[in-house]
């Protein structure tokens, strides 16, 4: 007896009458924890929750968040080099890239190399220029990597440093004891001047103010705005992979630059805020037990 099959050549998006989105094409660029909600381990999941498409190139494969006092850092810009020559071989591509730690100066080159080629391409460039924070450079970061990470904003479409961060790739002086907010735009120009197109500031004191800030530039709008927040004076790793994770996933849903901003600053607080308790903060947000926070 004959078999007739029928094979179904409708596109998953159409079946069953429904409209499905089609997941977006999203390439993180950072290290990888393997203990510790951080950089690749907290991106991976908010952005997986929010229906985007992941793929990632660890810049190193960490051992567990730094926090701990000991761990082990294994560098990967060879495998980096190798597979981004095997992905132009295969014609992969992406809608954005996000890029965020970076080990060295020869990654640093690496990445900005890559960045500026896919912008040329046309695909969205996200940085989040991880060099320091409370005035200081990491251990490891020099003014050569500086440099270079200018490169890479330069070709970027938003950026989003902390006030240490903006502050060395811009080149105006540090304040410790707070900065005014038109100085704070005049930071946002130089980077814009540089290139990047829309910019976010995080962590900036405002001289006088009872709260710190996050101050923006949305070039859509051609506008600045300023967030203030109350800060929880709790300390976890990877807080800032998670903001940059919901700020990302925001933007590429068509929020404006101050919704996704303000989204991404209360879904952090609200994490924050309820695991402050936690007896362990030095492995991060329990993400798997508050991804529903997302969806608010």
């Amino acid at each position: 007896m004959a078999v007739q099959i029928q094979i179904c050549v409708t596109p998953p998006c159409k079946r069953f009458g429904m409209e499905i989105r089609m997941s977006k094409k999203l390439l993180l660029i950072n290290d990888m924890a393997g203990y510790g909600k951080v950089a690749l381990s907290a991106m991976i999941p908010v952005l997986s929750h929010m229906k985007y498409e992941i793929f990632n190139l660890p810049t190193a494969l960490v051992s567990n968040t730094l926090d701990y006092g000991k761990f082990d850092i294994l560098e990967t810009t060879d495998y980096m080099r190798n597979s981004i020559k095997v992905w132009d071989e295969l014609g992969f591509a992406f809608d954005a890239i996000a890029t965020g730690f970076i080990v060295s100066e020869e990654q640093a080159e690496l990445i900005a190399e890559f960045c500026t080629k896919k912008a040329d391409q046309g695909m969205l460039i996200f940085s989040d220029p991880i060099m320091g924070d409370d005035g200081k450079l990491y251990n490891g970061v020099t003014e050569k990597t500086v440099e270079l990470m200018r490169k890479l904003i330069s070709v970027s479409d938003y950026i989003v440093p902390n006030y240490t961060e903006a502050a060395y790739l811009s080149g105006i002086a540090y304040k410790t004891e707070g900065i005014d907010l038109q100085e704070v735009y005049e930071i946002i120009d130089n980077l814009r001047s540089q290139g990047a197109k829309s910019v976010v500031i995080t962590s900036v004191l405002i001289r006088g103010a009872e709260k710190k800030a996050v101050v923006g530039y949305d070039k859509q709008e051609e506008s600045y705005f300023k967030l203030d927040y109350e800060e929880i004076p709790v300390r976890f790793p990877g807080t800032g992979d998670i903001f940059s994770s919901v700020f990302m996933g925001g933007i590429l849903e068509g929020k404006s630059l101050k919704d996704a901003t303000g989204r991404a600053m209360d879904t952090v607080k609200a994490m924050i805020a309820q695991y402050q308790d936690s007896k362990d903060k030095y492995k991060g947000i329990p993400l798997e037990e508050c991804l529903e926070m997302l969806d608010v």
